[in-house]
């Protein structure tokens, strides 16, 4: 936006065009004087100017939204669209707005001298082009914006030879509080102008990136299919309608540009094509944008067939990082050869094209001697360059073209850095984005009017993340310089094969040299420390793994994911992101674990003592082995040593327990640690320790206790015995009771009137027919009579050996 001038300038009325420019002139010529007497002066002694209509810079603010054509031909016409509003407190009459063609601009200095002028400077801003090209603002209050259009034909704007004016829309008018004309206003742009094409073009390659910060996380669902999780759903705001992913490749697609991408990018949005999650809380939840990814990946591999496309390694590491901060870091560059290999296959399998892995890519195109080393220590023999780091000394009168040999075998493509850096910044203002529109062209006509017999090879790298208006200007300046009036549009290689110009510098900056601002931004070697932890716990965990590639691959790239170009700036993210990351893996490693044990009681000189592993994994685990140590082996041996060692296989989602024989020595607490170990001898996961109380008893104790058990044996016997004999009297005094009761029938008469046997309780007899009721008895034996303590005596003989009590 242009600052109001000082009470300067004239109006082009044309009722009073002769008589408004004559007054203004004069009023002119005190206020310049004025301007260049010493500030010091008292303002007594200062001669008489022209009173001011306001106090403030900036009385009327004049916004070019469009100029079209953009680098107009002889026969077109020029149509100028903006607004003009009123800045002041003070209502503006008699207003016109008029355009105002400077002289020719000889080189790119003269540009940018051009750029940064503030006030209008009469004589120097250039002649108006009056007459009937003009619009008439007949009152303008305060605070309020009004619209204005001017077109006018190309050949009456009388500009003489090709090459680049300045071209400034002003506002003349009368603030309601003065008596005279003044410029309110004024804003520049530029008019390339180049009628018919040059004679010697200048080969421009545009490079057009297609790189996103961050989105996926390393979980991944139990599935067969192993669905991604995403941080959030910013990305389908990218990649959908009107997003800024989705315009690059919009307009992209109808552009000759060279494409550069970030396989992560490619890889993100095909996880989100075939199903995918997004954190909620502790959980996740089904992401709902499927369809929105699978037609981005679509229109993507439709665009770039045909085209060049160069792949930056996976996740676009941090080059200069890496070389500053992660070199001081054993591993850490292995994680760049890793994401170089990577990336080519990611892109050929999305794309179904072959990309180019030959360049490098560093912030900004900053460069020192540590960050070409980086750069092309996984395979790149080409590293991408700006000409604000790699500057010229030598003095040329030109622009030199893009490739260098810098030593080693390694080619530095410089992209012109007034080229690249115009389209940083806010865009969305129609006014800024018309102006980066026209300097670009500008500066990109004055390379060609540089040195119009010696074609150049030019390269035009802009920021990596463009946004959607920043992308929309990027695109009006290729349709423009598509219709080849002096420049020829190349792909990235071809200007890297171009002829060097020797007189151009190939001088490395030095590591002083580079920017402190970048440095600033770049990840610290904690941050890289970390990554290197993630990485070993990673190589800890894999050799155990039935499937270890479920797990490798996307923790794999998270890694790369971690060392990222687009955390620069944004620190704590970052180190969300790392945490995020070390913390799923260590829940993945705690999900093969030792279940706690309590204190053991041990009696006697062996025992077994068993230890459980614990798998809740999708996949199985093997290629580990449990330890099981004495601290006290002298008290007790784990087997025949202070340690013993098991192979452990678990299945998925299952347990193992291993039983391990011990011997004691002597009574005593012993502590005893079971503890995982990986194939190679390293420590896996926390240990378990638990103590033995070992009780030993002597071989005196064994036969005691053996004594005393044969003892309640013998005792329980005795009491058996017992109780049956009691059981078998019962029984027999109850027969008997039955047999003397009334009404008992006589069986010891024959039927021919002789005596016969006796009959005895319960039908016995004696060996020789005799009843015991008659023999040695006079009394019978009643039912009531009770039963005798001791057996009759027998009348016969003792045997050998045996005692008779009488």
């Amino acid at each position: 936006m242009a600052e109001a001038a000082d009470f300067q300038g004239t109006t082009p009325s044309p009722a009073r065009r002769w008589l408004r420019r004559t007054g203004v002139l004069a009023a002119a010529v005190p206020l310049l004087a004025g301007a260049a007497l010493p500030a010091a002066m008292p303002a007594h002694a200062r001669p008489e100017t022209a009173p001011q209509a306001d106090a403030d810079k900036g009385v009327v603010d004049v916004s070019l939204n469009t100029l079209t054509p953009t680098a107009p031909g002889e026969d077109d016409t020029l149509t100028v669209r903006g607004t003009v509003t009123n800045n002041s407190k003070r209502t503006i009459t008699d207003g016109t707005v008029d355009l105002m063609v400077g002289s020719v601009l000889r080189t790119r200095s003269a540009l940018d001298a051009a750029d940064r002028r503030g006030q209008y400077i009469q004589g120097v801003d250039g002649e108006r082009v009056g007459g009937k090209y003009v619009q008439d603002i007949a009152e303008l209050p305060p605070g309020l914006t009004q619209d204005f259009s001017i077109s006018v034909p190309v050949k009456d704007l009388d500009l003489d030879s090709e090459g680049v004016y300045q071209l400034g829309v002003a506002l003349t008018g009368l603030p309601s509080a003065q008596s005279y004309e003044q410029v309110l206003g004024i804003e520049r742009t530029f008019l390339p102008w180049q009628p018919g094409e040059s004679d010697a073009k200048t080969k421009t390659a545009f490079l057009w990136p297609l790189v996103s910060a961050t989105h996926l996380t390393a979980e991944t669902g139990s599935d067969e299919q192993q669905t991604r999780v995403f941080e959030d759903d910013a990305l389908v705001e990218e990649i959908g309608p009107g997003g800024r992913l989705q315009q690059m490749l919009a307009l992209g697609s109808s552009l000759d540009v060279t494409w550069v991408v970030d396989p992560d990018l490619l890889a993100s949005v095909a996880a989100m094509a075939s199903g995918y999650r997004v954190k909620d809380g502790d959980g996740t939840v089904p992401g709902k944008n499927r369809a929105v990814a699978s037609q981005w990946l679509g229109d993507l591999q439709k665009a770039v067939q045909g085209k060049t496309v160069v792949a930056l390694p996976f996740a676009d590491p941090d080059l200069a990082a890496l070389a500053h901060k992660g070199k001081h870091v054993a591993g850490s560059l292995g994680h760049l050869k890793n994401a170089t290999d990577v990336a080519s296959v990611t892109v050929e399998s999305t794309l179904n094209v072959k990309p180019v892995t030959d360049f490098a890519w560093p912030a900004d195109g900053a460069i020192d001697p540590s960050v070409v080393d980086v750069a092309t220590s996984a395979g790149a023999d080409t590293v991408i360059t700006r000409s604000d780091s790699l500057r010229e000394t030598g003095g040329l009168p030109y622009t030199p073209s893009a490739p260098r040999p810098i030593g080693g075998g390694t080619t530095a493509v410089v992209a012109d850095a007034r080229l690249s850096t115009v389209f940083q910044g806010d865009l969305t203002r129609a006014g800024t984005a018309t102006h980066a529109v026209q300097e670009f062209l500008a500066q990109s006509l004055m390379i060609t009017l540089q040195d119009p017999g010696e074609p150049r090879s030019v390269v035009v790298a802009p920021q990596r993340m463009p946004t959607a208006s920043q992308a929309q200007s990027m695109a009006a300046v290729l349709h423009t310089l598509q219709d080849g009036r002096w420049t020829d549009i190349q792909d990235l290689p071809a200007a890297a094969k171009a002829k060097p110009d020797p007189g151009a510098t190939t001088r490395v900056p030095s590591g002083g040299e580079y920017p402190k601002r970048l440095r600033k931004q770049e990840l610290n070697v904690q941050a890289f420390q970390q990554i290197q932890r993630i990485q070993s716990e990673l190589g800890s965990f894999k050799v155990i793994l039935a499937e270890p590639d479920r797990v490798v691959t996307p923790f794999g790239r998270a890694i790369d994911r971690a060392m990222s170009t687009s955390w620069r700036g944004r620190a704590g993210e970052a180190s969300d992101f790392r945490d995020g990351v070390e913390s799923h893996l260590a829940d993945l490693m705690r999900s093969v674990q030792l279940i706690d044990k309590s204190d053991a009681q041990l009696s006697g000189r062996s025992a077994i003592i068993p230890v459980t592993v614990k798998n809740t994994l999708v996949q199985g685990v093997d290629d580990l082995v449990l330890r099981l140590t004495s601290s006290k082996p002298t008290r007790l041996k784990i087997g025949d040593e202070a340690y013993a060692e098991q192979p452990v296989k678990v299945a998925a989602q299952r347990s193992q327990t291993l039983k391990f024989d011990t011997n004691a020595n002597a009574n005593g607490i012993v502590d005893v640690e079971a503890q995982l170990f990986t194939r190679d001898g390293t420590p896996y996961g926390d240990p378990v320790r638990f103590q033995v109380h070992v009780n030993e008893l002597t071989p005196t104790v064994m036969l005691v206790i053996a004594g005393g058990l044969l003892l309640l044996v013998l005792a329980g016997f005795r009491m058996y015995q017992q109780r049956k004999r009691a059981v078998a009297r019962q029984a027999a005094e109850e027969a008997q009771r039955d047999g003397d009761a009334p009404g008992a029938t006589d069986t010891g008469g024959g039927t021919d009137g002789t005596a016969g046997t006796d009959a005895v309780p319960g039908g016995a007899t004696t060996a020789d027919g005799v009843s015991p009721a008659t023999t040695g008895a006079a009394d019978p034996v009643q039912p009531s009579d009770p039963t005798p303590d001791t057996a009759a005596e027998s009348a016969d003989p003792s045997g050998t050996g045996e005692r008779v009590d009488r």
